[in-house]
């Protein structure tokens, strides 16, 4: 097996899992990209990182790329004698936007750029980042692009690419400050409601349809019954955003494990509020975007 020469490039998706009631299940990749770069050298390892992170983040084997290369190159049974890795990172850190599920991702697409075979199709990239990041639903979007349907059954990981309807978009706000993924589940309770299961349930098969050709329902489909709430005290001000923001008719959500709010809009769909009235909502001192479904996923550049 041979390394290909000279640096590959890869671009891979912000992702936002849940979507309300989908917990752990759904996810949706956003067209906001980080891009990664590496070559095979004689020796050695370097690690540059440019945007969100520089200066803060490990520039040895500890930093996650690496670390999902080096599972990447045991996979497919090779070794490189260096690695140079440069980052570019857009995706915000620890803000409920895959941002670590970006860099798994992209780091086992590296080594399936840098390998001369056709080796890591999707689903194998899919069940080791799954395994690496603990859970699919960043993952997966992050992998096939567009809306993803994901979990585990026995020993296997499971991802099934669903529809979005091409009218709609996302309006993204977060805030300056982080909220650890570990932190935000920690707050969850082992048990729930047989109600709230049952209507979350309910809501999450609405939000396949909603989502696929139904956008009118969002704001319904987006009702949360299993995590937010109970969330609320590490992220007082973005349970209140989306509070503020479903009040006006908004299908808001926490992104992922938060503390980033989403919201669902939709061109041409009256019974949705536009991209300008969600933005009016938007706290000060917090970064705003106006995003569409990146439907391709991670892909060589």
């Amino acid at each position: 097996m041979t390394f290909v020469g000279g640096a590959v490039r890869v671009s891979v998706p912000a992702t936002s899992a849940n979507l309300g009631p989908g917990f752990d299940s759904l996810g949706l990749a956003l067209d906001l990209h980080d891009e990664l770069s590496a070559e095979v050298t004689d020796d050695g390892l370097v690690v540059e990182v440019d945007g969100e992170g520089a200066g803060t983040l490990a520039l040895d084997e500890s930093h996650l790329v690496v670390r999902a290369m080096w599972a990447g190159f045991a996979a497919v049974g090779v070794a490189p004698p260096g690695i140079r890795l440069h980052c570019r990172n857009v995706i915000p850190h620890a803000r409920g936007l895959g941002s670590s599920s970006a860099a798994i991702v992209g780091g086992l697409a590296l080594v399936r750029a840098l390998v001369a075979e056709d080796r890591l199709p999707d689903d194998e990239l899919i069940h080791i980042a799954a395994d690496l990041e603990g859970h699919p639903d960043n993952v997966s979007p992050a992998v096939l692009g567009g809306f993803t349907i994901s979990g585990r059954e026995a020993t296997s990981w499971y991802a099934v690419p669903a529809p979005v309807d091409e009218r709609v978009r996302v309006v993204v706000l977060v805030p300056p400050h982080a909220l650890s993924t570990e932190l935000a589940r920690g707050l969850l309770p082992h048990a729930v409601p047989h109600a709230a299961a049952a209507a979350d349930a309910g809501r999450a098969a609405l939000l396949v349809a909603a989502l696929g050709s139904e956008p009118r329902h969002l704001l319904t489909a987006t009702r949360d019954y299993l995590h937010q709430e109970y969330r609320r005290a590490a992220m007082p001000g973005s349970l209140a955003l989306v509070d503020a923001l479903r009040a006006d008719g908004a299908p808001a959500v926490v992104s992922g494990g938060g503390p980033t709010v989403l919201a669902f809009v939709a061109d041409g769909v009256p019974e949705l509020p536009s991209a300008d009235e969600v933005l009016r909502h938007c706290p000060e001192g917090w970064t705003r975007h106006v995003l569409g479904v990146d439907r391709v996923g991670v892909q060589r550049v």
